[in-house]
């Protein structure tokens, strides 16, 4: 498989089959947008699917149409990388209730063509994971050769082994959790706050409109961001070093350096994501709790993934979903006798690790798509 092309294809597709919602509700038809790379084979055995993170999406390895920077996980997919695209056939689909072109907040009601809004039904990871299982359907895809994410994408990975554990071969969840803690619910409650508390939202109605609640998803984009870094990196990184200044103004301009970063991290958030998905994605994240349905025992949703390989990976400097979350999920795996394989990794640079330069991730990553060849 070697000779493989390295293709990307950018696509969309509307599936007029209603999807069942966690909440009770419905949706009538899904609309669901995603990249694929590499070639499917002939026998359809190498399909990877990549499960992106709460402000991830479908450009995963090539350049976003928002931003022109490089895809959030370029250094991890194409060519020769960990991910190869000449061995595997890549696809990553932009979850439910997000704003690059799956059905959300802003896509339009059947009846009026008026965006939705917050008359989108609230939705869960196991309803995004339910989306993805119909483009699979929708391609001819029976199974995949593996699930892989991080963060949230991690989530969406351990959905899939619960719902889904027949089509999956392997399992690489990274910097993950099998439920959000108080703490997570915290910080996320936060940042929709901020966002409900701009007079610009107008009640998530703003589509449309000259005004749009920029304030408050930047506040809740730098809220969320100082969780996704390390103390040890954020003062390494900044310290207590001043911006652009000998001295304190004496004000409450942005005199340190880390205050200057976040405030460009949340005005460039603004020019990409959309207030209202921010609302869903979080909510969806903060219902997540795989034992939920199992009268809190976690085992119980592995139960019928043991024959689903598992690889999980934490990183030291991780607070938001510390290694101790991975090694419980760890335990639950173990006590169904389900192959699992579990490592913590050392690297600075907090929740964010997975995103960035780690080469034991790669080494990792590569070895467990490899191990079901």
């Amino acid at each position: 498989m070697a000779s493989m092309l390295h293709q990307i294809r950018h696509q969309s597709v509307t599936i007029p089959a209603p999807l069942p919602l966690d909440s009770g509700q419905r949706l009538p038809a899904v609309t669901i947008a995603y990249e694929s790379y590499g070639t499917l084979a002939a026998d359809r055995s190498n399909a990877v699917l990549i499960c992106h993170a709460l402000t991830g999406d479908q450009y995963v390895a090539s350049d976003h149409p928002a931003t022109g920077k490089p895809g959030w996980w370029a250094r991890m997919v194409g060519p020769g990388k960990p991910i190869d695209t000449d061995r595997y056939f890549i696809l990553c689909a932009n979850v439910l209730g997000s704003c690059m072109g799956s059905s959300g907040p802003a896509s339009p009601d059947a009846a009026s063509g008026a965006p939705l809004g917050m008359h989108f039904p609230v939705i869960t990871i196991g309803d995004m994971v339910r989306a993805q299982a119909m483009l699979l359907d929708h391609l001819g895809i029976d199974r995949l050769h593996a699930v892989v994410g991080g963060s949230m994408g991690g989530m969406q990975a351990l959905a899939w082994t619960a719902h889904y554990p027949e089509r999956l071969g392997s399992a690489i969840v990274i910097a993950s959790a099998a439920r959000h803690s108080a703490q997570n619910i915290a910080f996320h409650e936060v940042g929709r706050q901020a966002i409900m508390a701009d007079p610009d939202w107008q009640d998530g109605q703003y589509y449309g409109s000259t005004r749009a609640p920029a304030k408050g998803l930047a506040v809740a984009r730098m809220a969320a961001h100082i969780t996704y870094l390390s103390e040890a990196g954020l003062t390494e990184k900044f310290g207590r070093r001043l911006q652009a200044r000998d001295i304190k103004s004496f004000g409450f301009d942005a005199d340190f350096q880390i205050e200057s970063y976040l405030r460009h991290q949340g005005l460039a958030f603004t020019d990409r994501f959309d207030a209202n998905a921010y609302l869903y994605i979080t909510r969806a994240m903060d219902y997540f709790d795989l034992a939920d349905a199992h009268d809190g025992r976690l085992a119980g949703a592995f139960v019928g993934a043991k024959d689903v390989r598992f690889t999980l990976v934490s990183f030291d400097t991780d607070w938001l979903y510390p290694t101790a979350e991975s090694r419980r999920i760890v335990q639950a795996l173990q006590s169904v006798g389900a192959a699992a394989s579990f490592v913590e990794l050392s690297a600075p640079f907090g929740h964010d690790s997975f995103l960035l330069d780690v080469p034991a991730l790669d080494r990792l990553v590569a070895g467990a798509l490899s191990a079901g060849r």
